[in-house]
C-alpha cells in the first residue's frame, strides 16, 4: 500500500472512530431533549457556531498547526461534546456545542485541504488527472465516515437513552496524532514557506468571494446545510417519531448513512467515466422526487417500509452533494484551497443555521417548499458555472488541471 493510500485510511478511519460517538448524538438532539426546546437550540448554537467558525478560524490554524494538527485540535472539540451528553442539561450542553462548533469548521476545512493536496501529489507522482485521483481518495473517504452514522445510530437504538461512548473519540485523536503524516504543504510551512499576517489570513475567506464562480456556487453548500438539517431535524421529528416513535429513529438513520456510504463509494468510480453533471442531475432527481412525495405523503405506522426507503433515497442524493461537491471546489479553486474549503463550511453552516432556526416557525410543508426552491436556484447556478467553464478553455476545470498544491502555490490559506 503506498504512503499516500495509508494517509487517506488513517483520516478515513478517524473520522469513522469521532463520528460514531457524535453522529447518534446529533440525529437524536430535536427529538431526545425536546423538552424547553433544548435539542433544537443545541442544534442552531452549534451551527452558529460552525458560522463564525468558518469565517475567522479555519486560515488561521492551518496555517499555525498545520493540517494534521488542526485535525487532532478539532477532534478534541467533538469529545468535549459527547462528554456533555452524559450529564445533559443547558450548562452542559450548549456550552460544549459552541466548543464544537468552533471546531468543526477547521476540521473538515483541514480534512478537505489535506485530501486534495494529497490526491494532486499522487496524481502527479502516478501521471494521471489530478481531479480523478482527489475524486476516488473523496469516495474512499465518504465511504468509510459514512458508515459511522450506521454504527452510531445502532449504538443509540439498541441501547436507547444512553449516549455512544466517547472512547472511540478519544481513539481517533490519538489515530490521527500518531499515524497521519503531515502533508506537503505543512512540511514546507515549517521549513519557512510563505508568511502572511494574521489580518491577511483571517480575510483570506472573504477575498475569495471576489470570484463569480464562488458567489454562484455558495448555493451549493447551503442547500446541503438545508438538506441535512431537514433530515436530522424535521424527518426524524415530524415523520418517523410521530409515527413510529423515537426509538425507530436511529433505524432510519442507520437506513440514511448505509447508502449514503456505499453511493459515496460508487460515485468515486463513476464520475471519471461519466463527469460530474450527471450524478449532479441525478442527485437533484432523487432530492426532487422526495420532496414531492414527503409533501404529499401522510405517514402512519403501517406504512414502515417507506420510512426507511425515503432515508434510503435520501441518502443516495446526499452522496452526491458530499463527493462531487468537495472535489468541485478542490479542483476550481485550485490555487485557493483552504479558502475555497472554509467558504463552501461558512454557506453550508448558513443553511444548517437557517434551517434550524426557522424550525420552530415554520411547519413542515413551507419547509419542504423552501428545500424544492433552494434545490432548483442551486442547480440553476452549478450549471451556469459548468457553462462558463466550458467556455473558458484555460480554466481549471476545463484543463483538468495536474499541477501539484504545495505551500507555496496556495495564495489564501485556509
Amino acid at each position: 500500500m503506498d504512503r499516500s493510500l495509508r494517509n487517506v485510511l488513517v483520516v478515513s478511519l478517524g473520522f469513522l472512530l469521532l463520528f460514531t460517538a457524535y453522529g447518534g448524538l446529533q440525529n437524536l438532539q430535536s427529538s431526545l431533549y425536546s423538552e424547553q426546546g433544548l435539542g433544537v437550540a443545541v442544534l442552531s448554537t452549534l451551527y452558529g457556531a460552525v458560522l463564525l467558525s468558518s469565517m475567522l478560524l479555519p486560515p488561521l490554524l492551518i496555517r499555525t498547526l498545520g493540517c494534521k494538527w488542526t485535525i487532532v485540535a478539532a477532534m478534541s472539540c467533538y469529545v468535549t461534546f459527547s462528554l456533555g451528553n452524559f450529564y445533559a442539561s443547558w450548562y452542559t450542553l450548549v456550552p460544549t456545542s459552541i466548543l464544537l462548533g468552533l471546531g468543526a469548521a477547521p476540521l473538515w476545512s483541514a480534512h478537505c485541504t489535506y485530501l486534495t493536496v494529497a490526491g494532486n501529489a499522487q496524481a502527479e507522482k502516478a501521471g494521471r488527472v489530478a481531479k480523478d485521483v482527489v475524486n476516488r481518495y473523496f469516495g474512499m473517504f465518504f465511504l468509510i465516515f459514512q458508515s459511522s452514522g450506521v454504527w452510531g445510530n445502532l449504538i443509540s437504538s439498541l441501547v436507547f437513552g444512553q449516549t455512544p461512548t466517547q472512547g472511540s473519540g478519544v481513539l481517533a485523536v490519538l489515530l490521527v496524532a500518531l499515524l497521519l503524516d503531515p502533508v506537503a504543504a505543512d512540511v514546507q510551512r515549517k521549513s519557512g514557506g510563505e508568511t502572511l499576517s494574521v489580518w491577511s489570513t483571517l480575510l483570506s475567506t472573504f477575498k475569495l468571494l471576489r470570484d463569480r464562480r464562488l458567489r454562484l456556487l455558495v448555493l451549493l453548500p447551503m442547500y446541503s446545510g438545508f438538506e441535512q438539517a431537514f433530515l436530522a431535524g424535521d424527518y426524524t421529528r415530524s415523520y418517523a417519531t410521530c409515527a413510529l416513535g423515537i426509538h425507530f429513529v436511529g433505524y432510519v438513520m442507520i437506513c440514511f448513512a448505509a447508502a449514503n456510504s456505499l453511493c459515496s463509494a460508487l460515485y468515486g468510480r463513476v464520475s471519471q467515466h461519466t463527469g460530474r453533471i450527471p450524478l449532479y442531475a441525478f442527485g437533484a432527481a432523487t432530492h426532487l422526487s422526495c420532496i414531492v412525495a414527503l409533501l404529499l405523503w401522510r405517514p402512519s405506522p403501517d406504512q414502515l417500509p417507506v420510512f426507511f426507503v425515503f432515508s434510503g433515497l435520501w441518502g443516495v442524493a446526499d452522496a452526491v452533494w458530499q463527493t462531487q461537491n468537495n472535489v468541485l471546489f478542490g479542483v476550481l479553486f485550485d490555487k485557493n484551497k483552504e479558502a475555497a474549503f472554509a467558504n463552501y463550511r461558512l454557506w453550508e453552516a448558513l443553511g444548517f443555521v437557517i434551517a434550524f432556526g426557522c424550525s420552530s416557525f415554520l411547519c413542515v410543508s413551507v419547509k419542504l417548499y423552501v428545500l424544492l426552491g433552494v434545490l432548483c436556484l442551486s442547480m440553476l447556478a452549478y450549471g451556469t458555472v459548468e457553462y462558463l467553464e466550458r467556455k473558458s478553455p484555460a480554466a481549471p476545470l476545463a484543463a483538468e488541471a495536474t499541477e501539484v498544491a504545495a505551500g507555496g502555490e496556495i495564495q489564501t490559506k485556509m
